[in-house]
């Protein structure tokens, strides 16, 4: 057993989770899970590690308010006091099964789709916000179209399936419609009207965006409108889920996100004017990918590329941030029947994604976000979410428990050969999303947690 977990020790785990006092928000429907896989699961370190991990949204990241009469819920990513549109939809998702037993809870994700709202009808083009709407961002000098309110405005394609994907878990479990107000009818037609304006089929569009900065990862080139492409049908992001500037501006994980988000805005929305235009997006993104992103490789498989720009020119590589390559069968878990997903998936957890690292810790995709040789957890949770074999499973559990480095917590990166060189202690979408593969495995596989 690694150094870094506990289970070597025959001793009490230590009490890190937040103190109850100082939480901020309670959820008797999760509490209740929580004693239930602590009193069921075999494995203590695996089951002290759920009750620390999944409630961390909840404890530690959520500012519930009525606003207007109107459920309000912020949500930070962490150590980052500042709302991300990808984050606050994955870190709230795993919770949607709990609502119907707890209407506070529900009334708190409600809140979240309300404030994100907001965050679209405010700029559409940015990926993170702060609560103050007139606060003045530390990126207040990028040369784009920054307004108060907005901490970062990098463009990525999932900044948009997300709040979608939020809307759509949440009616799918509650039969709510009560969210789905004119506001919310107005940012839906706007996160369409946006992924066509950056299908840039007659021109560039609005969105541009350079910074002044060393780091390659940061800034956009050619005037801010990235690498010339051939108008496929695809939609351009000038940003990867990671937050890096993408090499080619087809990312190819963002697009296959954006069209399982267009077909749950058709039975969301009713406007059949904004339902055809939706048909129609998808049918010109699933061509593209079709005929231009499907590569290949040795032995004449069959792969998705993670990016390409539509002249022939493809990226070979999968990031850890999602959607990535790996978890497009977590998005969308038809995929995992697809023959061409599942060759895409043993690339990316291969020696030949230049990305994948494997050490004495463990082994798991990184990105170049924090660099070389650091894995993500996010990652190896991503990695036994898409699996059915009971081995890897087991292994992503264990590699889990073995690189926490003794803190209780997922983090977001931990270098491969020691995982007590890790990256932001507090990142909570890892956490919570850790806690959604403890309970999967509880529910359908529990001999795997003994």
């Amino acid at each position: 057993m690694s150094n870094y977990s506990f289970a070597k020790w025959n001793t009490d785990f230590p009490l890190v989770r937040t103190p109850e006092s100082q939480r901020k928000f309670k959820s008797p429907a999760v509490e209740k899970l929580i004693a239930e896989i602590k009193s069921k699961t075999g494995n203590k370190e695996i089951a002290w590690l759920f009750g620390n991990c999944f409630p961390n949204t909840l404890d530690t990241t959520v500012d519930f308010e009525i606003i207007n009469g109107k459920p309000d819920t912020f949500v930070i990513t962490g150590d980052i006091d500042a709302m991300w549109l990808r984050d606050s939809s994955a870190q709230v998702w795993p919770y949607l099964p709990l609502m119907k037993e707890d209407k506070n809870l529900q009334e708190l994700i409600k809140g979240v789709i309300n404030r994100q709202v907001k965050c679209i009808l405010k700029d559409p083009y940015a990926n993170a916000f702060y609560k103050d709407e007139i606060k003045i961002s530390e990126w207040k000098d990028d040369k784009t179209e920054m307004k108060p309110g907005v901490h970062e405005r990098k463009w990525e394609i999932d900044s948009l399936c997300y709040p979608i994907r939020l809307s759509y878990g949440y009616w799918k479990e509650t039969g709510d419609t009560s969210p789905f107000d004119a506001d919310w009818k107005a940012a839906m037609k706007l996160i369409v009207k946006t992924f066509k304006e950056q299908q840039r089929l007659e021109n560039n569009g609005p969105y541009k965006f350079e910074r002044t900065t060393s780091w390659a990862t940061d800034g956009v080139p050619l005037g801010g409108y990235g690498y010339p492409t051939k108008k496929i049908g695809l939609i351009h992001s000038m940003f990867r889920p990671s937050d890096d500037a993408t090499v080619f501006p087809f990312n190819v994980p963002g697009n296959m996100f954006a069209m399982l988000s267009l077909f749950h805005l058709i039975e969301l929305h009713d406007d059949k004017n904004l339902a055809h235009e939706c048909y129609n997006l998808v049918k010109q993104i699933a061509d593209g990918i079709e005929y231009n992103a499907v590569i290949e490789i040795h032995a004449k498989q069959k792969i998705y590329a993670y990016e390409i720009n539509g002249f022939g020119s493809y990226n070979l590589m999968d990031d850890a941030n999602v959607p990535s390559l790996l978890s497009l069968g977590y998005l969308d878990n038809k995929l995992l029947q697809d023959n061409v997903y599942q060759n895409t998936r043993k690339f990316s957890i291969s020696n030949n994604n230049p990305f994948f690292f494997k050490g004495k810790a463990a082994e798991g995709i990184g990105g170049p976000h924090v660099g070389m040789d650091y894995i993500w957890p996010l990652s190896i949770i991503m990695r036994g979410l898409t699996s059915t074999d009971d081995q890897e499973i087991k292994k992503c559990l264990t590699m889990l428990q073995q690189t926490h480095a003794g803190t209780g917590f997922m983090h977001e990166s931990f270098h491969k050969d020691d995982a007590t060189k890790f990256t932001r202690k507090w990142f909570a979408w890892a956490n919570t999303l850790f806690g959604e593969f403890v309970w999967k495995v509880y529910r359908e596989r529990p001999h795997l947690l003994s």
